[in-house]
């Protein structure tokens, strides 16, 4: 069994290519010191992120970096890397990141890169869990912190959070429930990486118990 990290100050990098609505519940959880982390730099391949207006306002880097003007995955991705290592990157945080992540990614950031889906993983990976939630009939459905590997949503798993599906649910308010639990359990799996209490073992995580815990 592997320590996932020691404990110490994170310093998070974030990749987003929309809203960035997870990006800004961790950053109200550092501002409100439940977060133990700093935000680095925020890097998006969409020039027109609205993530990357709001890390501005923050007064985090902001850079979009476009994967259309590098011959191959490969060659963004190692462009990537540079601009991380640069910023003494610990953790890099997908937060609607809309790009499978690769080999010269992941060997460099091996057990670094952490997402979130709206949906109760191994189910309904990929794009519009909540429809296939939805379309599936389940009466469960939720989210997932992952550490990313090769696969789509395959990575191990952190934490989980069921929220009810409702008989009058779409999309949208199926998608919106589930949102308000990425925002806390987000930002809840960082912070006990932040102390030192994730632990790994194959495909398994392990969250230790602090002192006087049950």
């Amino acid at each position: 069994m592997k320590q996932l990290m020691e404990a110490k100050h994170l310093r998070l990098a974030v990749l987003a290519s929309g809203r960035g609505s997870n990006f800004d519940a961790i950053c109200e959880a550092i501002d409100k010191k439940v977060l133990d982390a700093e935000i680095s730099v925020l890097i998006s391949d969409n020039p027109n992120a609205p993530a990357l207006q709001k890390a501005a306002a923050r007064g985090i880097e902001a850079l979009h970096i476009n994967p259309r003007e590098f011959a191959g995955r490969d060659d963004y991705e190692a462009v990537l890397v540079r601009e991380l290592r640069a910023r003494n990157a610990d953790l890099v945080i997908l937060a609607g990141y809309m790009r499978l992540v690769g080999k010269v990614f992941l060997s460099a950031f091996e057990n670094r890169v952490l997402n979130i889906h709206p949906a109760l993983l191994p189910s309904f990976q990929g794009l519009h869990a909540q429809q296939q939630a939805l379309d599936y009939g389940v009466r469960i459905s939720g989210c997932t912190v992952h550490i990313v590997d090769e696969g789509m949503d395959t990575g191990p798993i952190i934490l989980q959070k069921e929220v009810p599906v409702y008989d009058t649910d779409n999309e949208e308010t199926l998608s919106e429930r589930i949102l308000l639990e990425e925002h806390q359990i987000y930002q809840q799996a960082l912070q006990l990486i932040a102390e030192g209490r994730v632990w790994i073992e194959g495909r398994r995580v392990f969250i230790q118990k602090q002192s006087g815990e049950a």
